[in-house]
């Protein structure tokens, strides 16, 4: 592997926890868990898989703080003033790593693998756009298992905008693992899986975790498990 590109990684990857810490986005545990991950993702998946990490991020912390005075006034908004820890970045980013490791280890899978890994970014993109920004946008709100109203921002509550809003966010992750591995089906691929785990995570917030079963963390790493899981399977029964 080339050391100058593995050094400017470790460098961007430091500079990113730095600069995070500091700007309250995370704690010093998560940005050191989140830069090992990163660092799994970039030995995967090269610059394009450290560009889906970047843009998972982005987006997910300027949603989490846009609107943030309404969000506070009507309760909506996150816990710690929205600052991740390291169980909210393994429950995010986990799966990623652990298939940009795979993706290392065994190269003859790499197409997979990596597929599989922008899958798991665009599931956890769509859950943060569609629940942040549905919050703010959403017009009507619905059980997930019921279809009929629901109070905003319960677990398991969905909007029509929220939804489109994730599905967005899952466009611009597909767009970009495409522009970095090619363009084809693996675009409709990860729209579905993205919206695959955007689902599953309602449907398990509106049961398991209203009833205490689960706690966020779990739910969360379920869902990018699944857009993971979904697009793998997609990959396979239709590539």
């Amino acid at each position: 592997m080339d050391s100058f590109r593995l050094g400017l990684v470790v460098l961007l990857l430091g500079t990113g926890m730095v600069c995070s810490v500091r700007a309250g986005k995370l704690s010093t545990a998560a940005a050191a868990t989140g830069g090992a991950l990163g660092l799994l993702i970039y030995l995967g998946s090269g610059f394009t898989g450290l560009v889906l990490l970047g843009l998972f991020f982005a987006m997910g912390t300027a949603a989490s703080s846009w609107r943030m005075a309404d969000k506070r006034r009507q309760g909506l908004a996150e816990e710690n003033r929205g600052r991740r820890t390291t169980g909210q970045v393994l429950a995010n980013a986990g799966i990623a790593g652990l298939l940009g490791l795979l993706t290392w280890q065994l190269p003859n899978h790499a197409p997979l693998a990596r597929l599989m890994l922008a899958g798991s970014f665009a599931a956890a993109t769509a859950d943060t756009l569609a629940s942040e920004l549905g919050n703010v946008y959403g017009s009507r709100y619905y059980n997930i298992l019921t279809l009929r109203p629901d109070t905003r921002g319960l677990n398991g509550v969905v909007s029509l905008e929220g939804t489109l809003l994730g599905l967005a966010g899952t466009a611009v992750l597909a767009a970009a693992y495409c522009t970095g591995f090619g363009w084809g089906p693996a675009f409709g691929w990860l729209l579905i899986a993205g919206t695959a785990g955007n689902l599953v995570d309602s449907i398990l917030g509106a049961t398991l975790e209203r009833s205490g079963v689960l706690r966020n963390n779990a739910v969360n790493f379920i869902n990018t498990l699944t857009g993971a899981l979904v697009a793998g399977a997609l990959s396979y029964w239709l590539g």
